[in-house]
């Protein structure tokens, strides 16, 4: 699934609302971080995910995140901005995140490597576009 998959059904709708809010958050972690997404990929593989993590962004299948291993991995503060951002409640939060975190760094990887740039500014960017 591409990011434009996951991003295409943002602005349709209340049903979508909570999700729409936790891809943007994302998203915004993401391009916070020193490096971007490269910086958030070296800070995942740094925690012992780099098999995840390189599933993620290869072209073959999603390996799958525990919410113990998503919690260690993005640390209490992160995963309490998220849930304030968001309004989600944090056990609610990590259950997603396991779902769609791995979806949205596929669809910023869409050839199998991480794109030299700003992509999480293109990802915003195309959020933007598709929220008007």
């Amino acid at each position: 699934m591409g990011l434009f998959d996951i991003l295409k059904g943002v602005g349709r709708g209340s049903a979508n609302t909570t999700q729409n809010q936790l891809i943007t958050a994302v998203l915004g972690m993401i391009g916070s971080q020193q490096g971007g997404l490269e910086g958030f990929v070296n800070q995942l593989t740094g925690k012992g995910l780099g098999d995840i993590v390189n599933s993620w962004v290869s072209t073959g299948q999603n390996m799958p995140i525990s919410v113990d291993q998503l919690k260690q991995a993005l640390g209490n503060n992160a995963m309490s901005q998220l849930s304030t951002k968001t309004g989600i409640a944090p056990e609610q939060l990590t259950s997603q995140l396991t779902k769609l975190l791995p979806q949205i760094v596929d669809g910023l990887t869409p050839k199998g490597q991480i794109p030299k740039g700003d992509i999480a500014s293109q990802g915003m960017d195309l959020l933007k576009n598709l929220m008007k």
